[in-house]
């Protein structure tokens, strides 16, 4: 859903890359240090003393407290803006890295790991602050492109996720695997430098300014100006709460259809990402001694599929993208578990899997942004991208419970890519489309269909 661009500046192509390349470094290292925890967690677990489940109950209460910060996040992206969002989620992630390192227990490591929620919530922030400014570019490419330009900025996961492992590596080698509070330390330099960046050089979008200005015109009682602007740019006038007005009527379906999709998926993503070697070597039999290649592979079709659904999702429609994406997963995930155990079939069909698994997730979060009006646009996306954790909680729950009770790894696995991912598919059919619409004079008009 998208504003009246005719009211405000346009953004000029210089503009528009910086921006993107901005975006494009906050979310590396947001991501950066939301995975170099779980990377330095078995360090972390022999340096406490404790057993594989007591670690494994700190990361689940983290993925809890995560799951609370980016709720609480959203609003904080309406009221606060775009820019100061990004500011917020960079500089959360340094200070997480930072006040990591001195972490004394499991109460103070998961209350400071929560904080790595503003990291995670990055992707709202991003998808938000280019939505609104993609939709003001002069560029005509741009503006044809949105979904494509959108999915280079989400490759960060996996650039982020190889900068984690390959730092945590030079840090074991160079100073001790005990020395893993040197290495969430040094994670605060990369994010400062970062923050600076922001903080100099970045604009607020002209969509968010116009709010501030049309809002202080309602504070200070003078209705006609802020009808005024309302007016000129299609803002709406509202009192309503910005995690009220995502359960209105205009958007309660998406948001709870998307919200259920995110769920069921990342079911998929904590069993085939996350746990994704476990799955190879014990549900398959698959030899994954070289578990850096493993890893790099990996994070290179993840790149990958973003980079082409967000092509596509430009062409096709970024529902339709998606749809097909995550069920074709599910379908390539049963056809590995169910197919022979060698190397030859199963890692194909696990690249297959995963490239179709991550890739869409370019789309959804600019398919989100599009969903939403201004007004709500942040606080719908980070309510949205909240559910991943409650899904990944799920998933390791389900996965741990069938192979408890004797169904196999194997078994287990097919039912998260039949009832998780390529249910996640079929749920996104329910999902309100958005009408993109691009025209040789006119900026990119996206309405709620």
């Amino acid at each position: 859903m998208q504003d009246n661009a005719h009211a405000f500046r346009k953004i000029s192509l210089k503009e528009t890359r910086f921006v993107t390349i901005i975006a494009f470094l906050a979310w590396t290292i947001a991501v950066y240090d939301y995975i170099l925890f779980g990377t330095l967690l078995p360090r972390i677990e022999e340096s406490f003393g404790w057993d594989s489940s007591h670690a494994l109950l700190v990361s689940t209460l983290v993925s809890a407290g995560v799951f609370l910060i980016i709720i609480f996040f959203g609003p904080l992206i309406d009221k606060l803006g775009r820019r100061k969002g990004m500011m917020t989620s960079v500089g959360g992630s340094a200070v997480a890295g930072g006040a990591s390192a001195l972490a004394q227990g499991s109460v103070s490591l998961v209350g400071i790991r929560a904080l790595s929620g503003v990291a995670l919530a990055e992707q709202s922030v991003n998808a938000t602050y280019l939505n609104e400014v993609f939709a003001l570019s002069e560029d005509k490419k741009v503006k044809k492109n949105q979904g494509l330009i959108y999915a280079f900025v989400q490759t960060g996961w996996p650039v982020g996720a190889l900068m984690a492992a390959g730092f945590v590596g030079l840090v074991t080698a160079w100073f001790g695997p005990e020395n893993w509070r040197l290495a969430f330390l040094i994670s605060m330099i990369p994010a400062a430098v970062v923050f600076a960046l922001i903080y100099f050089f970045l604009k607020e979008t002209p969509q968010f300014s116009a709010m501030q200005q049309m809002k202080a015109h309602q504070k200070a009682g003078n209705l006609e100006a802020a009808q005024a602007i309302s007016d000129a740019t299609g803002l709406k006038i509202t009192t309503e709460a910005p995690l009220k007005m995502i359960f209105n009527k205009l958007h309660r379906r998406n948001t709870i259809v998307l919200c259920f999709a995110w769920i069921l998926n990342w079911m998929g993503i904590q069993t085939f990402s996350v746990l994704g070697t476990t799955v190879l070597e014990t549900g398959k039999g698959v030899d994954a001694s070289s578990a850096l290649m493993m890893i790099i592979v990996a994070n290179i079709v993840g790149a990958l599929g973003y980079l082409t659904h967000g092509w596509l999702g430009d062409r096709f429609g970024r529902k339709n993208v998606i749809v097909f994406g995550w069920t074709i997963a599910g379908i390539a995930f049963t056809a590995m578990m169910l197919g022979p155990s060698n190397a030859a079939f199963v890692v194909p069909m696990y690249m297959i899997g995963l490239f179709f698994l991550l890739g869409p997730y370019a789309a959804i979060m600019y398919f989100q942004a599009e969903c939403f009006q201004s007004e709500c646009r942040g606080t719908g996306s980070a309510f949205i991208v909240s559910m991943s954790q409650p899904g990944a909680v799920i998933g390791g729950f389900i996965l741990t419970a069938l192979v408890t009770a004797n169904f196999g790894l194997s078994n287990a696995t097919i039912v998260i890519a039949l009832g998780g991912v390529l249910l996640s598919g079929l749920i996104m059919m329910l999902a309100r489309p958005v009408k993109q619409e691009v025209t040789e004079e006119e900026p990119v008009s996206v309405t709620v269909s």
